[in-house]
This record gives C-alpha cells, structure tokens and sequence, in this order.
C-alpha cells in the first residue's frame, strides 16, 4: 500500500498511532512501527530524561522507523526538543503552538515534521511553516481538540481543497472503515488514538483500558474549552466541572479545579473517578484489548474488505 504518507515515514500502511499523554511510551510506539505503521511517543507526558529513556528502548524494541509527538505548550519543550535530536529521532509530530517556532530548526537537523490542526485556518498556517504533512483532527478525537467543534467527515474536505502537501486524518477513526471513508474524502492517512488506548502495549492503567472497553454512546464530552478543550468520560470529576459551570467560573477557577496531574492520575494510575479520563467518541465502537498487531491487521483486512465492497457498487 503505496502512497504519499507510506514513503514519507517508510511505512507498510498508512496508519499512525497517535502519541497520546500516559498512553503511548517506548511499548505502544515500538510495538505499532513492528506491525507495520508509524509509531509515536507521546512527549507530552514526560520529563526530558524519561523522554531519553523512551526514545533509547523504542530504538532497541524496533529497526522500524518512529517518530515523537510534542505537544509545545509544556514546558521544558527546549530540552525536549535537543534529546529529540541528540537521540538520532527522524520524526517529529507538534501540536498545541505555533507550527513556525520549531518546523525550520528541525528540519534543518534532517527532521521529518508533522503538525496537528483542527481548521483549515491553521493548517495553511502548517504549510505556509513547510511542514512536511498536515494531522487534521476533528471534533471526535479524545483528548485536547479545537474550539470550534468541526467533525473529521467535514474537516478532511475542507482542508484537502485548501492544501498541497500530504494529509492524514484523525478523529473518531478506530476502524478500516473509517479508514476508507476519509481517505475517500483526499486523507492520504489515518492517525489512530482510542483504539491504541486499548491495546496490551498501551501504558495505561488496565482500569483505563477496561473503562474504554465499556463506554458507549455519549460516555464523552467536550468541556473545559476556556482553558484547553478536552473530550472526557464522564466521571465524578466531570460533573464536578458542571457542577462549577452553573456558577459562570472564571478560567483561574478552572484552573484550580484541574489542579496538577489530574490526567496521570486517571489515564496511568487508574482512578476512575477523579482522574481525567481523555478518550474519543469511538470508544463507543470499541469493545476489547487486544495486541498492536492484531488490531492493525484487523483494520487492514476491514479496509480492503470496504474496498472490494465499494468496487461492488
């Protein structure tokens, strides 16, 4: 399967696994780059020397090419960035900032570079930055999204129309089916992010993973949009945030409900009911853990299965 994004990356598939914080350590990256996809490390999670860490055991799980998603508005992103570098990385996927801060000073240092939008808006501000390809994420994704709630079926159109250089879509896509039918729409790949949460190699808490498993229909939400909007299960920390919404709160006492390590506290230590909890609305199409490689040959064998299905028409 031969397009732009498989010889960008040399890839099998056009496929990302997402670099999603307390998810996606050296295991999930290593184990996606092993079955054929592109694996990410999710630096958003990290101090600079567990970061180092990460990226040193991927390279001795796999000869298969990863990359590193950073998100810039954590700290320490310059550190971050110079282990990135000093560790030999080839891939860089930034999100959450301004594409142009980093995109030269990378790529000068022979690195590929990816960046995250939610608009079309911000993706030619991507291309005008030279990135080398454009994630445009829709509403539908699990964890920190873009404010104006655009779903994946009309951003990936709209952007295509707008841009010239290789495209993957991410945002509720957890199937070969949703595969085909954005890449239909002018994606030349998918990034997948829930489906990973619930593999045996992601680093979340087994009680996070099994929570995903059981979700159904209108288990997330979209909230917190003052601050940095984020799609959540709905748990007691959730309807805390409701509950403080009725009061009209101001950001700085949002901020102050968040507090500090809220999501590690959910997503990596397991606390269901206080932690934050970041998962996509096709949690609900999800429903058990298995390995990286089963999951990506499955996705495989639907995609080709819709294709010969289309052809059929």
């Amino acid at each position: 399967m031969k397009n732009r994004i498989t010889k960008l990356f040399n890839i099998q598939y056009p496929i990302i696994q997402a670099g999603m914080i307390w998810n996606s350590g050296w295991r999930l990256a290593s184990a996606s780059s092993n079955a054929g996809i592109l694996g990410l490390i999710g630096a958003g999670s990290m101090y600079p020397e567990v970061l180092r860490e990460h990226i040193q055991k991927c390279k001795e799980a796999t000869n298969k090419p990863f990359g590193v998603n950073v998100p810039m508005l954590y700290p320490n992103i310059d550190e971050i960035m110079d282990i990135i570098v000093e560790e030999g990385v080839k891939i860089v996927f930034t999100s959450a900032g301004n594409p142009k801060t980093w995109t030269k000073w990378l790529k000068e240092k022979g690195i590929i570079v990816v960046h995250v939008v939610s608009s079309v808006k911000f993706a030619l501000k991507a291309q005008d930055a030279e990135v080398d390809a454009i994630v445009a994420e829709g509403f539908e994704a699990g964890g920190h999204n873009g404010r104006d709630e655009t779903t994946t079926l009309t951003l990936i159109p709209m952007v295509k129309e707008q841009i010239k250089i290789p495209l993957i879509a991410a945002g509720g896509i957890a199937t070969g089916k949703a595969m085909l039918a954005t890449m239909i729409l002018g994606a030349d790949a998918v990034q997948v992010g829930s489906r990973f949460v619930a593999s045996e190699e992601s680093s979340a808490h087994q009680s996070f993973k099994q929570t995903v498993v059981d979700a159904k229909e209108g288990d997330t939400q979209l909230t917190l949009k003052e601050l940095a909007p984020v799609r959540l299960i709905k748990n007691n920390f959730y309807n805390e945030i409701l509950e403080l919404y009725k009061t009209n709160p101001t950001p700085e006492q949002l901020k102050n409900l968040l507090g500090r390590a809220r999501a590690k506290k959910g997503m990596f230590e397991g606390d269901l009911e206080n932690g934050e909890l970041e998962i996509g609305q096709v949690s609900g199409l999800i429903h058990d853990i298995k390995p990286v490689a089963v999951i990506v040959k499955e996705i495989i064998t639907e995609f080709e299965e819709a294709k010969q299905y289309i052809s059929s028409l």
